[in-house]
C-alpha cells in the first residue's frame, strides 16, 4: 500500500511534474507541519499552541489582537487557543486598567520552559527536510521563497 509521502512524490515526479508551484509549496508545508506535529504531540503540545508559543517567546506581552495578526489567524481562533493554553498553564493574562480589549498575554515559567524542549524538535524537522540538499540550494530556495512572499505581499 502506498504511503501519503509516496503518493505525493509520485504526483510531483511522475504524474504532474509541471503542476503549479502553489501546490508544491502546499504539499511541502503539509509534510513539514505533519513532521513537527508528531514531535510536538509527544510533549502534549498542539501545532496551534506552538504557533503562539513561538511568537510569545520572541515578543511576550502582546495582546490577543497582536497575536492574531502575528500568527495570521482570526481573533476567535486566537481566543480559543489562548484559553486552552491558559488552562494548561502556559500563559497568563495581564491587566490593562480601563481597557479590557488590550490585555497583554504573558508566558508563565512553564510556557517559557517549553522553548528548551520544543525548539530542538523544529530544528530536527528542518534538518530532516534538507538532508541531502546542498547548502547553496537551501539558501537559494530560501531566497526564492522570500522573493515570492514579497511579490505576493505587494500584490495584496
Amino acid at each position: 500500500m502506498e504511503t501519503d509521502a509516496e503518493r505525493i512524490l509520485h504526483h510531483w515526479r511522475d504524474a504532474v511534474p509541471n503542476d503549479r508551484m502553489a501546490h508544491l509549496v502546499k504539499d511541502t508545508t503539509r509534510a513539514l507541519v505533519r513532521a513537527l506535529q508528531s514531535r510536538l504531540a509527544a510533549h502534549g503540545v498542539s501545532f496551534g499552541h506552538w504557533t503562539f508559543l513561538r511568537i510569545l517567546w520572541e515578543h511576550d506581552g502582546l495582546t490577543q489582537r497582536e497575536l492574531s495578526r502575528e500568527a495570521g489567524v482570526m481573533e476567535p481562533t486566537t481566543f480559543a487557543a489562548l484559553k486552552a493554553m491558559e488552562r494548561l498553564g502556559y500563559i497568563a493574562r495581564g491587566s490593562s486598567p480601563g481597557n479590557r480589549r488590550k490585555v497583554p498575554i504573558f508566558l508563565t515559567e512553564e510556557g517559557r520552559a517549553l522553548k528548551r524542549a520544543l525548539v530542538p524538535l523544529a530544528e530536527e524537522v528542518n534538518r530532516v527536510a534538507v538532508r541531502g540538499v546542498a547548502a547553496g540550494d537551501v539558501a537559494a530556495t530560501r531566497r526564492t521563497l522570500l522573493a515570492i512572499l514579497e511579490n505576493l505581499a505587494r500584490d495584496a
